[in-house]
């Protein structure tokens, strides 16, 4: 009877540690991917500020309002993609559960 008992309380514990191991590849995935993220936001927006300046300097004759509506609605347009992402990412996570 003990036997039994200690059995199912290794068990337990076996399929706990499994699940944490799980845990934590998924952890380590998702920092993986928010380090790239955050690398690739950074690379636009230098290139927004390089193209800002590109602009400035060499067209003084260009809609300037224009220009900063465009970089908005794109940068509007990265942040619902980002949370597009994030949304699958939760999902998957909770059906791989």
């Amino acid at each position: 009877q003990n036997e039994k008992v200690l059995k199912g309380v290794v068990k337990q514990q076996e399929e706990k540690i499994f699940q944490l191991i799980d845990k934590s590849g998924e952890v380590s995935i998702l920092k993986n991917e928010i380090f790239h993220l955050k690398r690739s936001l950074q690379h636009a927006e230098t290139e927004s500020k390089v193209l800002w300046e590109e602009l400035r300097g060499k067209e003084p004759k260009v809609d300037t309002t224009h220009v900063q509506e465009r970089l908005r609605q794109q940068q509007e347009v990265d942040k619902l993609r980002l949370m597009l992402l994030e949304k699958e990412n939760e999902r998957q996570m909770l059906s791989d559960k």
